[in-house]
């Protein structure tokens, strides 16, 4: 906040905004073989200030893009051999009332697709991560819907905004969902 009110009184101006892009690495398992590796997210704290009459109201939005995989339902349906993998990108952005960590909200994206991305897979693991992307599969806006329903259950979280980009695999385009939505507070 100190930053913000200085940019202010520097500027002479009602309005900041601060955005603050960062990779964030953590550590992971692979399914099977239980390698350890790093793998990376970018996310983002958007901050902004505004001073009127005296009066300050903060705003803080946390993000993270979490890169995963998801299997299309349609091409598992009508395919005799199989289905086409996307390569994805869910982006969540939240405003809370206590604080949420990073790691919360890469683990409900993760969670709610056919399947989370490793950066270090053995061929076991990798037989593993293909089966449940099939037993797993789901549309952009399934893994919208479902996201948004965990962020919407929990107390914290006021607002929320997730987005889901699949990189389609046999098409010239990109399969894209995204909801905004309110919650309780």
């Amino acid at each position: 906040g100190e930053i913000l009110r200085a940019m202010l009184d520097k500027f002479d101006s009602e309005t900041v905004h601060i955005e603050l892009r960062f990779p964030y690495f953590m550590e992971q398992e692979a399914p099977v073989s239980k390698a350890k590796s790093q793998m990376n997210y970018d996310c983002a704290f958007l901050a902004g200030l505004i001073r009127k009459d005296g009066v300050e109201e903060m705003d803080l939005v946390v993000e993270a893009r979490v890169p995963v995989t998801m299997l299309c339902p349609c091409s598992k349906e009508i395919s005799e051999r199989g289905a086409h993998n996307q390569r994805s990108i869910i982006t969540i952005r939240v405003r809370s009332s206590e604080f949420v960590w990073l790691e919360e909200l890469i683990d409900i994206a993760e969670n709610e697709a056919s399947c989370r991305l490793y950066s270090l897979l053995k061929r076991e693991d990798e037989k593993h991560v293909t089966e449940h992307a099939y037993d797993h599969p789901l549309f952009a806006e399934d893994a919208v819907r479902a996201v948004a329903q965990r962020l919407k259950n929990d107390e914290r979280i006021t607002w929320y905004q997730v987005e889901s980009e699949n990189q389609e695999s046999i098409h010239n385009h990109s399969a894209y969902a995204m909801v905004v939505g309110k919650c309780k507070s």
